[in-house]
């Protein structure tokens, strides 16, 4: 095939005495900035998008995924006062509404429409919240997928926007102080060129009255002499405590400390320290807070702290258990315990005192989230979601463990039809690893093999639980596999279980992702040359390594906003974030073993590649689109045979989140069709 043309550069790094070679460092620059890096990105984009167009299942796969997403479907709702909010999407809008009742049998009232916002459907609603007596909704705002935050008030009664605008503002909590200011996060203001791209230091927790410009806010925590550390604050229900829990990097290790929000100054006081635990804030009651940490427990516990004589008095009120503490909350006057047991949920309610416990039955395998709620409230509500079930919302009353829907989508086809199973295989040292395969009963029942695609992730503490995708679902109902591999480096199964995927033993993430392909094929679940493999951002980084280490064994491979550069990657943006999970580049002992792995450095030539079809972003601003750049450039460059390796390249897009429906549609089909090209699955007859 041939691609068009990139220019090599002459870049060369000595790096620990190895000389590295980077031919496609210029792709660094940003689009934005650089007229050679757009002229490359608009050259590729036409190819690829050429080349996809053309495909005889694109057409399909299009029409599938747009009907599996026309459904209404609610977000959680947030009680403040007697208003409940909740977002809502009829079907097909490119973002989700926020809406409000009176009461809980109100009439809904449309607060925010961010469809309004852009004419191309790319500006998002983020996060949102309620003050404590839903006078005042603050709210964030996503433009073109980017990370960088604005935040806005409503007021509620009229439907105002104040005049009230902050800027800057990044992986930010958001917490009201009553009704009259809130508790946000921001950077400093970036140099010019750099707003995408330039590494984010010197996170401080602002106060801001409303009324007031964003130069009058008050600096309520900052640490100067540590600018590497990132800082984000939450306020207790009863308006006692603003807890501030800082970290360092992505590792769930933080220090905490409180303030008092009623005393005359406002004085951080320490309540955890070293950086060594996790530190999950649950409520806060008077003068005791209670925390979800794996300190001493890998697994977790629910522990409580008191500051009612200035120094922290820690007492266990849940200990570690068997299945892992996901999160607590504090509704009425008990606790509702969400556990996680082999990467599926069930829940658990407690006295505030840890005893008289009680399991509450969640409906099978999946995944349930929520259970937010206040001392004294009367109900929480929470989700369930699968597979085969896109997510149903729920009200649960808390003093007889009763549940009611409060919103179930109807979908057009029946949950019953699929077969959801959970296998375990073994991986390459003999560690048993976790895998749901979802199918068709049909083709479950034939025990055929059919062509399947294998998604994984493995990194950062984070656990892969079933979940409704329409794109994966329009992937079985076209009469594929689909199987979702739990790897070491997640959290499914605690601290241990993170620690046996990352740093030096980050092999065990792709050693687990290789077995667990073998192990489809070995089992008559994927055909011999129809398994795809696909992942995205740590997943990325998790495709491009495996498929260097064994093209052989897959048919596709689709790495999405991957991490491809693993010497550089630590000098953009959030990228020093995750040295926890991967070492320092310019360190030795990580630089060695980083460079065994990273997908642009070890692409081998004279060896037969999968089709691969990198996916980017122009406006990804966590792992900037220069490492998929670069990565193409290579795979294109280099003799892997003559399959297709292609790179699609979205326009004001960014990491994932707030991207417009329209776009989702777009890019499921393009990828699945792609797939589908080259595992070899037919679709159905349109």
């Amino acid at each position: 095939m041939s691609y068009p043309e990139t220019r090599r550069g002459d870049v060369v790094d000595t790096l620990f005495g190895e000389r590295i070679a980077d031919p496609y460092r210029w792709l660094e620059n940003d689009v934005r900035e650089d007229k050679e890096v757009a002229d490359w990105v608009a050259r590729e984009s036409g190819f690829t998008d050429s080349y996809l167009k053309a495909l005889p299942q694109r057409a399909w796969f299009e029409d599938k995924v747009r009907s599996l997403l026309d459904f209404e479907r609610f977000g959680l709702p947030e009680k403040a006062g007697q208003r409940y909010f909740y977002t809502r999407n009829t079907g097909l809008l490119n973002q989700a509404q926020l809406y409000v009742r009176e009461g809980l049998d109100g009439a809904p009232r449309l607060l925010i429409d961010p469809n309004t916002w852009a004419s191309d459907g790319a500006t998002a609603l983020s996060d949102w919240t309620p003050s404590k007596e839903g006078s005042f909704l603050l709210y964030s705002v996503q433009d073109g997928g980017s990370d960088w935050r604005t935040l806005r008030v409503l007021d509620v009664t009229s439907g105002a926007v104040l005049a009230d605008e902050i800027h800057w503002v990044k992986f930010s909590g958001l917490a009201w102080i009553g009704e009259k200011g809130f508790l946000y996060s921001r950077y400093p203001a970036p140099e010019e060129g750099e707003t995408f791209q330039g590494r984010n230091y010197n996170q401080t927790v602002f106060y801001h009255k409303l009324g007031t410009p964003q130069s009058e806010d008050l600096v309520v925590y900052r640490t100067p002499e540590h600018p590497e550390y990132n800082h984000s604050a939450q306020v207790t229900q009863d308006g006692r405590w603003a807890v501030i829990t800082s970290s360092i990097g992505t590792d769930a290790r933080y220090e905490v400390h409180a303030i008092d929000l009623t005393a005359k100054t406002w004085k951080p006081l320490s309540v955890v320290t070293g950086f060594t635990d996790a530190w999950e804030l649950v409520e806060g009651v008077g003068s005791k807070l209670w925390f979800v940490t794996n300190k001493d427990a890998p697994r977790k516990r629910l522990v409580q702290v008191d500051l009612a004589s200035g120094a922290p008095k820690l007492r266990e009120v849940v200990p570690q258990g068997e299945d892992i503490l996901e999160r607590a909350g504090i509704v009425g006057n008990q606790l509702i315990l969400n556990y996680m047991r082999d990467a599926t949920s069930h829940a658990v309610i407690v006295g505030l005192d840890g005893k008289k416990a009680r399991e509450f039955a969640l409906g099978g395998i999946g995944t349930a989230s929520g259970f937010h709620g206040k001392p004294g409230d009367p109900e929480t509500f929470y989700s369930f979601t699968s597979f085969n079930r896109p997510p149903s919302i729920y009200r649960m009353d808390i003093e007889t463990g009763q549940s009611t829907p409060f919103a179930e989508p109807k979908m057009d086809f029946d949950p019953d039809d699929f077969v959801i199973e959970q296998r375990f295989y073994t991986s390459k040292d003999g560690t048993k690893v976790p895998m749901f395969v979802v199918r068709r009963a049909d083709v479950a029942a034939a025990g055929k093999p059919v062509p399947t695609l294998l998604y994984g992730y493995g990194g950062f503490d984070i656990a892969l639980t079933p979940g409704f995708s329409a794109s994966r679902m329009a992937w079985v109902q076209a009469g594929g596999a689909y199987a979702l591999a739990n790897l070491r480096g997640g959290g499914e199964y605690g601290r241990e279980w993170h620690d046996a995927g990352r740093r030096e033993n980050k092999q065990n993430v792709f050693d687990d992702f290789i077995a667990a392909g073998e192990y489809l094929k070995a089992q008559g679940i994927a055909t011999k040359d129809g398994l795809a493999i696909n992942g995205g951002s740590n997943g990325g980084l998790l495709v491009g390594a495996v498929t260097n280490q064994r093209p052989d064994l897959f048919a596709a491979a689709v790495p999405q906003v991957g991490v491809m550069d693993m010497l550089r990657f630590d000098r953009f943006t959030a990228g020093r974030y995750w040295v926890d999970d991967y070492g320092y580049p310019d360190k030795e002992a990580d630089f060695k073993i980083l460079r065994r792995y990273s997908p642009y450095h070890n692409i081998h030539e004279g060896t037969d590649y999968p089709a691969i079809l990198v996916t980017t972003a122009d406006t990804d601003d966590r792992v900037v689109p220069g490492h998929s750049f670069k990565y193409a450039a290579a795979i294109q460059h280099a003799a892997i045979g003559g399959k297709p390796h292609l790179i699609r390249i979205e326009t004001r897009a960014g990491h994932g989140s707030g991207k417009p429906t329209d776009k989702v549609i777009e890019e499921s089909a393009d990828i699945l069709s792609f797939m589908a090209q080259w595992t070899g699955l037919a679709v159905p007859p349109s």
